[in-house]
């Protein structure tokens, strides 16, 4: 007698879901993890394969136990990691970690959340969405998308105030027109991580701006979304004239590099630098460039190294009548050495 055939074979194959990971990093937040963690929707389960990644930045009260206590509960239908830093890797450290971590797991999406409950883990839906739907690369959520939002959830006035004039500042300087530079909450594509060096940034605070500015310069998308404001009894344990002053830095630093006036590897990734419009290469006569290309013999294996400010001596092969080398950029090779 024939066998019939297997039922599964006629069904047709589930497709394949993003996979999010929602990363939330922590430091003195044992009285309000809890309620962060149970606040996220469940419904996120049913479109993307969703995991928990929760990082104690060495917290001296008790968030690790905390949020131990809340993944041994099982409040949530995602799997959930609790990871514990020893010695405090600051603000943007703790998202170095989380980042790789998507990266290296395979992650499609990363979305960042305070343990501290100043953003609505409820509006993680509406900030994947863009993703999703092949819009951007990034969404952030902006606190000053609505007119004088950010004053009835408690913002101070001098908090207001200065995100107000730093995001001008910031705004005029990246020709970018974003209602906001300073809000924690925020979805990455994990494919867009991988095109900027993020972990070349500081750890401390301006983490966020400096991540902004790699994607601008590397001709990324971002796009915002409305999120409300909560202020509560969290300790601020930001500097706000250090932090402003790091910004601006960080800022004119790369606008400068734009002019051509000095280089940071942070920001050198930029799609407005290709074919290096501040220094061209000298083949029409003699030069080093010419010298140079004339003494690479044919069928070379030649290291360009990209990190190093105007010196584009790479060229595409057409360009090249004195041999057939192959030409390997040397960013490129650390830069996959550092995800593999």
């Amino acid at each position: 007698m024939p066998l019939e055939p297997a039922t599964f074979l006629d069904s047709p194959l589930r497709p394949s879901r993003p996979k999010l990971l929602i990363l939330i990093v922590a430091y003195h937040a044992e009285t309000t993890i809890r309620d962060v963690f149970t606040r996220i929707p469940h419904a996120l389960a049913d479109q993307y394969d969703t995991e928990v990644l929760i990082i104690d930045d060495a917290s001296r009260d008790e968030t690790f136990r905390q949020a131990c206590n809340v993944r041994s509960e099982g409040l949530l239908p995602f799997p959930t990691t609790v990871l514990f830093n020893p010695v405090n890797r600051g603000y943007g450290g703790n998202q170095k970690i989380g980042y790789f971590y998507a990266i290296k797991s395979g992650f499609t999406f990363v979305a960042l959340l305070h343990g501290d409950g100043q953003y609505a883990p409820e509006c993680l839906p509406d900030l994947v969405r863009p993703l999703k739907d092949g819009e951007a690369d990034a969404c952030f959520g902006s606190r000053m998308m609505t007119n004088n939002g950010a004053l009835r959830g408690g913002m101070p006035l001098y908090k207001f105030v200065g995100n107000k004039i730093l995001s001008s500042f910031e705004n005029w300087m990246l020709r970018t027109s974003f209602t906001e530079f300073h809000s924690g909450y925020r979805v990455y594509s994990v494919a867009a991580l991988k095109q900027i060096p993020f972990d070349l940034n500081t750890n401390d605070f301006h983490f966020d701006s400096e991540i902004i500015i790699q994607f601008v310069r590397a001709g990324l998308r971002i796009v915002e979304r409305p999120i409300p404001t909560y202020y509560g009894n969290e300790i601020c344990r930001v500097n706000g004239l250090k932090y402003a002053w790091n910004v601006a830095r960080s800022v004119v630093t790369a606008r400068t590099q734009e002019l051509g006036l000095l280089y940071d590897r942070r920001f050198d990734l930029a799609e407005q630098d290709r074919g290096n419009r501040q220094y061209q290469l000298k083949l029409n006569y003699e030069s080093s460039h010419s010298f140079t290309l004339q003494a690479v013999p044919p069928n070379s294996r030649v290291l360009d190294p990209r990190g190093i400010p105007f010196a584009p001596l790479t060229r595409p092969p057409d360009s090249r009548p004195h041999n057939q080398g192959r030409y390997v950029s040397l960013a490129e090779r650390c830069r996959s050495r550092r995800l593999s």
